[in-house]
């Protein structure tokens, strides 16, 4: 049997798995409602900065569901060490390679296509709502597709993490830590700053969306896109790092 049909069996069986736990179900839900309410909310209670534009406000949401994206990523494996079933992957699958290809294949599709929509729809609504001409609009393209790719590499970030970890409180406690804590530490480190908090993937998803929050010193000075380029570099060597790790482990 070839490669691509082995790839794509595997990917079929980590489908089934990801619709058939609630838990993954449910924090995918909220993942995708998020940004929408975001925007509602944000448009609804005349809560936006004057300086801020009609994209960043209508995305408020969108770094906690960003959050939730990691936090699908990292249960995507930590699910199947809790329940077990690992074993019974492994023993179908063998080569360990190909059910995390499979597992990031189908976590970094899913995000990207429901945060492609979720937070289109969230500008959509919130450019509706808010009043006209009072706020700069932003450049919602190509930054929307940036803001789902910076998704997908979230929740590659989370499956990273929980292959690394394997349980599902360590893995969602870390994965959100590596989200948080470049923004949060960054103050520590004076003319540092501006580099250690640009390391998070938040603070790339907030130079997409064109935040007036989005400020070199809290965000760090590269520009959106190489940001996201350098989020992704260090999370494609982390992957890695699980892989040769999953394959060195009994289970």
């Amino acid at each position: 049997m070839t490669t691509p049909v082995l790839g794509s069996q595997a990917l079929a069986y980590e489908w089934i798995k990801f619709r058939s736990v609630r838990s993954t179900v449910w924090t995918t839900v909220a993942t995708a409602v998020l940004p929408v309410l975001g925007a509602v909310f944000v448009a609804t209670t005349g809560s936006l900065q004057s300086d801020d534009t009609v994209l960043g406000g209508s995305l408020t949401l969108s770094v906690v569901a960003q959050m939730l994206a990691a936090v699908v990523g990292a249960l995507v494996m930590t699910g199947e060490y809790s329940s077990g079933t690992i074993r019974t992957t492994f023993a179908a699958r063998p080569r360990r390679s190909t059910v995390l290809a499979a597992k990031a294949a189908l976590v970094a599709g899913v995000m990207y296509v429901l945060a492609l929509a979720s937070c289109t729809l969230a500008y959509l609504v919130g450019d509706a709502l808010l009043p006209e001409g009072r706020y700069a609009q932003g450049e919602p393209l190509p930054a929307l597709f940036g803001i789902a790719a910076s998704f997908a590499v979230a929740a590659l970030l989370g499956l990273a993490v929980g292959t690394l970890v394997r349980h599902s409180a360590g893995a969602v406690t870390t994965v959100i830590g590596l989200l948080l804590l470049p923004s949060l530490f960054g103050p520590l480190f004076g003319d540092a700053e501006r580099w250690i908090a640009g390391l998070s993937p938040t603070a790339a998803l907030e130079k997409l969306t064109q935040t007036s929050d989005a400020a070199a010193d809290t965000v760090g000075s590269l520009g959106p896109w190489p940001s996201l380029l350098l989020v992704a570099a260090y999370t494609t060597v982390l992957a890695l790092g699980a892989l040769v790790l999953l394959r060195r482990r009994d289970v």
